[in-house]
């Protein structure tokens, strides 16, 4: 029984870690044809536990079916790209301060530096690209140095640097009218930290 609930435990956070590292992938860049096509035959199963998720990931399943890749693509750099100011930003620091590179980057940066981890200098993004958050979230789950990828850890950094904005993020998606793969997309983010806000607040 004992090894039975270990398994399911390991198989949670394995699917936690690969949730993070799918959302990084996507809103990092417009979609690749290999993660497209990945996604367009997905199962449409929740890929986390709780069937809250089930919905959400279904509809996102069906978005990537209902748009080919060169409509995502079209529709990420609608969105997201572009010289300038973007359509909608995926930056905390303009959801927590209104600006770019406020102070919300700053502490971002201290706890990042905490953790022993650093940013790329091929990234030209700056550190509180939702991507990066993603992947950060990701190392505190399924990295190997145990002193670092742990619940006090993951707890910690989700409360003060994803769930302040991740939702403001995924409503401006959603409301945007250009948004159709992407507001999927946002949805389906927005359940998944739903989420992981419910079980965090279980170990408080």
């Amino acid at each position: 029984m004992q090894a039975h609930l270990a398994d399911s435990l390991l198989d949670e956070e394995t699917a936690r870690a690969e949730v993070y590292g799918l959302l990084a992938a996507l809103f990092y860049a417009a979609p690749c044809a290999e993660l497209y096509d990945r996604l367009r035959v997905a199962v449409t199963q929740a890929p986390a536990a709780g069937g809250v998720l089930e919905s959400s990931w279904g509809e996102l399943v069906a978005a990537a079916r209902a748009h080919s890749l060169a409509e995502a693509v079209s529709e990420y750099n609608a969105l997201f790209g572009g010289v300038g100011k973007p359509e909608v930003y995926l930056f905390g620091s303009h959801y927590l301060s209104g600006f770019l590179n406020e102070k919300p980057l700053a502490a971002l940066r201290t706890d990042i530096a905490a953790l022993g981890l650093a940013r790329d200098e091929a990234m030209p993004e700056t550190e509180d690209h939702v991507a990066y958050l993603c992947e950060v979230m990701r190392y505190l789950i399924a990295g190997d140095d145990v002193q670092v990828a742990n619940l006090t850890r993951q707890q910690a950094f989700f409360s003060r640097h994803v769930q302040p904005w991740f939702a403001l993020m995924c409503e401006a998606v959603m409301q945007h009218p250009k948004a159709r793969f992407y507001r999927a997309l946002a949805a389906f983010t927005l359940a998944f930290t739903s989420v992981e806000s419910q079980g965090f607040d279980m170990l408080a």
